[in-house]
């Protein structure tokens, strides 16, 4: 324990003079009868002197007057000592990706830090060794004061790349002070440059480094895609126990579509967790999250590489379709089956779900139902990929095939043989404008026989893929939305021995790419960021300084200021670049000799011991003031009046909030929400911390005052005291009983708003809330809008997040005059009590999915919405805000 102002000691020096002064105590008072007859008879002639005060009463007031002056000396517990050297203090902070999760801890600890340098009158200064989000360098701010560096500290935001340590050691090298103590608040995690960034903190002054739990750090890594699943890979440091970590599959709105565990052996730097979806399913998902607090390490985003497309696959002749190295479909099934979905069958069944491409191997197109149903999905933007064959040949003849990109000469053209002068032809490189453009063409690569195509002048811009010749190898076309292809050879190896080739497999991998709308920007084409994410995994606009990488580039950049990671290209082609493309594995930063060492959140947190001590010191003030009442006889009472100022010693006594405040009790005395209980521990508590949170927010945010929320049992409680109540719906929940239905149809008609959270945002599962809310009066509903009054009572709102993001919100439909047009019930499955929690600590013990702190923000600002909504209704929605409303909204 230590003392903020330890010269108010010095008052310690007056308690002698004070017990003296305390010693005389007037003498009681002696009751007399006063009969008019006997004015003069029996009195006491007798000269009294003062009365001594007893000891034990000088005491207390001895002990008072201590505790007061302990109290001004600001006494503070658990405190640590100083820091070394009387000069300077230098805060080291890693603000980098793998600082992020755990950004509020290191924030708190930075505060204490300054508390000490504060209380020890000492100036400080700040470096932070990630680059900024223009890209400058890590320096060492000017020194100041503690109290003036706290803002700057407020300001300080992790960033989503790693931190520059060459760059620091350099600044820290620059940076001298006589008797400067150096105070390293790190990552845990090492990189190549730690040991020179080691040596110059050594070298700046006194070093205490305070370290995270390394082993908290995880990142995940590009996943692996198979046949019939995505494996997502998780990289952390070695722990010597064995642990799990959870993986959600994400859509792009937010969804979680799959749930997977990876389970890391006792030693284990990296663990898998497979994640089975359906092809549907599956090429829906725009990111892997890990569960835990949100950091862009735990985030990794999905581009086309990770998707499966569907490929259907319809032979000429079906018996023969799959034969060993001579079927029509042996080679199109190998080469397509590690990155598409390959199904099988007559077109007409393949065409019954949804497809990204259809490959005809030979299948002449007769008219019929079979080629109008084709047509029409070509209409529609499907992609029609044909190989040439004998019966694709002879069938040119007829020339009424309209899903051929262009005109077929009858017959077939043989290069090389034993009838033919020529040799087989080899295959030229793709022009520019082919979604083949960057392959390498392979010089093995021959072909024998192929269709040709009748000259015309569009022919050169049709053909994607020429023979050395000049005769076109794959031609195309468009039809309504989508693209007819032919390739003028076979899929197997009659024709040629493209299909025996890597550039085969490349050149469908690029065709399924056109498939998804991918334009295949290859080469060293530009991909400028499109939305990038901070540092918390959130993605947003990118920053001015972003700049465009080449596509060639982007599978191994490195992210930077100038390419934070994110998405890059154009709409029709996005490309993800993330944190872990181009990191080195996770390895913890080894300790640095001769400094002293503090864990990250291990000391006990400081508390102020000053209110305490002057609690205590007016509670035996107010005992003096007893005792020495009943001293001097002015108690005819004694017992009534112990009790009466017992109860002024509680009143009187408590450092924090008002007894009405935490008695909770009576209800109407305060205003307050309440939750409906569950009986679940685990959902209740949840309810109880997230509203504690969301009161304590609009107690500090608004005029509102809000007393501690309430658990409520409809049906035995009395609802008409609370404005709000916030119902969460457990997974097991049972229907409401016929009273407690009552109760809260009786609640919401006479003016109260009932929240509903189905707390399952994103899982896409059913919820049970029809059968669980049978019996309440809930009105019809429609989505939750900006132009609602609900989206603009306090904040302007566009979006309504909780601990999940994406779901609507739903309203009453119809505004019922009746009820002020406020809806009574508001239902949704965002999870916001989760989102607005807080622990004895006053930390958030939810993470917010995908994350971020706008997003815990916005869910903070909707529950305070919600609350205005309930207290002032339709105020907002008055046509005299509107002016003040679209002034804000800059319209």
């Amino acid at each position: 324990m230590i003392f903020a102002a330890p010269w108010v000691l010095l008052a310690l020096l007056t308690l002698p003079l004070l017990w003296w002064l305390l010693r005389v105590t007037p003498p009681s008072p002696r009751r007399e009868l006063f009969p008019a007859i006997r004015l003069l008879a029996g009195l006491d002639p007798t000269e009294e002197a003062a009365a001594r005060t007893p000891w034990w009463l000088l005491a207390l007031r001895v002990l008072a007057a201590g505790l007061v002056i302990l109290a001004l000396a600001r006494p503070v517990l658990d405190a640590r000592g100083t820091f070394a050297g009387s000069g300077p203090v230098l805060l080291v902070m890693d603000n980098g990706w793998a600082a992020a999760a755990d950004w509020s801890r290191r924030i708190q600890a930075a505060d204490a830090i300054l508390d000490r340098a504060e209380r020890a009158g000492r100036p400080v200064a700040l470096l932070a060794t990630a680059p900024d989000g223009t890209g400058g360098k890590p320096s060492i701010g000017v020194t100041m004061s503690a109290a003036d560096l706290r803002a700057r500290l407020a300001a300080l935001r992790p960033q989503p790349w790693p931190p520059d340590r060459a760059a620091a050691a350099t600044a820290l090298g620059g940076w001298h002070a006589d008797g400067a103590a150096v105070v390293y608040l790190g990552d845990g995690v090492a990189d190549r440059d730690f040991a020179a960034f080691a040596t110059s903190l050594r070298a700046t002054g006194s070093l205490t480094v305070v370290s995270s739990d390394v082993a908290s750090t995880r990142l995940l890594l590009p996943p692996r895609s198979e046949a019939d699943r995505l494996v997502a890979r998780i990289g952390q440091v070695p722990r010597p126990v064995p642990s799990e970590v959870a993986v959600l599959a994400q859509s792009g709105d937010g969804r979680t579509l799959a749930r997977a565990t990876a389970a890391l052996a006792s030693g284990a730097g990296e663990g898998e967790a497979a994640i089975a979806l359906p092809p549907e399913l599956r090429n829906r998902l725009a990111r892997l999250v890990l569960e835990g607090p949100p950091s862009v390490g735990s985030v990794l985003l999905l581009d086309e590489g990770s998707r499966r497309r569907p490929v259907g696959l319809a032979p000429g002749e079906a018996t023969s379709a799959e034969a060993p190295l001579t079927g029509e479909l042996y080679y199109l099934e190998r080469a397509l089956g590690p990155f598409t979905e390959v199904r099988t069958g007559d077109p007409l069944t393949l065409l019954k779900r949804d497809l990204s491409v259809l490959i005809l191997a030979d299948r002449p197109l007769p008219p019929g139902e079979e080629r109008d149903a084709i047509a029409r999905w070509v209409e529609k933007g499907g992609l029609l990929v044909r190989f040439a064959g004998p019966r694709t040949a002879n069938a040119a003849l007829d020339e009424s095939d309209p899903l051929l990109p262009v005109k077929l000469l009858g017959g077939d053209r043989q290069l090389g043989g034993a009838l033919s002068w020529g040799q087989p032809a080899g295959v030229a490189g793709f022009p520019p404008t082919s979604p083949f453009a960057g392959l390498k063409v392979l010089e093995e690569v021959r072909v024998s026989r192929q269709v040709l195509a009748v000259p015309s002048a569009d022919l050169q811009n049709q053909t994607w893929a020429a023979l050395a010749d000049g005769t076109p190898l794959v031609t195309d076309a468009a039809r309504g939305a989508g693209r007819i292809v032919l390739f003028h050879t076979t899929a197997n190896a009659d024709w040629s021995n493209l299909a025996l080739s890597g550039l085969f497999i490349d050149m469908l991998r690029r065709l399924v790419q056109l498939s998804a709308g991918v334009a295949g920007a290859e080469g060293t084409a530009p991909l400028a960021p499109a939305e990038t994410l901070d540092a918390f995994g959130v993605l947003s606009p990118p920053p001015q300084t972003a700049t465009a990488l080449p596509a060639d580039q982007l599978a191994a950049a490195a992210v930077s200021p100038r390419h934070p990671p994110g998405l890059y290209g154009p709409e029709t082609d996005r490309r993800a670049l993330n944190l872990a493309t181009a990191l080195p594995p996770i390895e913890p930063s080894p300790p640095i000799p001769g400094a002293a060492l503090e864990t990250l959140g291990s000391a006990a947190s400081e508390r102020a011991l000053g209110p305490w001590l002057l609690s205590g010191a007016i509670a035996l003030l107010a005992l003096d003031l007893g005792l020495s009442l009943a001293l001097r006889g002015l108690l005819r009472r004694p017992a009534p009046a112990a009790a009466g100022a017992a109860l002024l010693v509680l009143a009187l006594a408590t450092p924090a909030r008002s007894a009405m405040l935490e008695t909770g009790r009576p209800p109407a005395l305060a205003t307050r929400l309440g939750y409906v209980v569950t009986g679940d521990e685990g959902i209740d508590g949840v309810s109880k911390a997230g509203l504690e949170g969301l009161s304590d927010y609009m107690n500090r945010r608004t005029s509102a005052t809000l007393a501690e929320p309430d658990a409520v049992t409809p049906g035995r409680d009395d609802l008409s005291f609370y404005p709000m109540l916030y119902w969460p719906i457990a997974p097991d929940a049972q229907p409401l009983a016929a009273d407690a239905a009552a109760s809260l149809n009786d609640f919401m008609a006479r003016g109260g708003i009932l929240l509903i959270d189905t707390k399952d945002g994103g899982s896409g599962g059913d919820s049970t809330l029809p059968q669980v809310a049978r019996g309440l009066a809930i009105p019809p509903l429609a989505p939750l809008t900006t132009d609602h009054v609900l989206a603009r009572s306090f904040y302007l709102l566009q979006d309504f997040p909780g601990r999940y993001a994406g779901d609507p919100v739903w309203v009453q439909r119809d505004q019922d005059r009746a009820n002020d047009s406020v809806s009574p019930v508001i239902i949704g499955s965002n999870d916001w009590a989760a989102a607005w929690a807080i622990d004895a600590a006053g930390q958030n013990p939810y993470a917010v999915i995908p994350g971020g702190v706008r997003q815990r923000t916005l869910a903070y600002r909707f529950g305070t919405n919600l609350v205005i909504y309930a207290l002032t209704g339709n105020y907002k929605g008055d046509q005299v805000h509107v002016p003040a409303i679209l002034e804000r909204l800059g319209q």
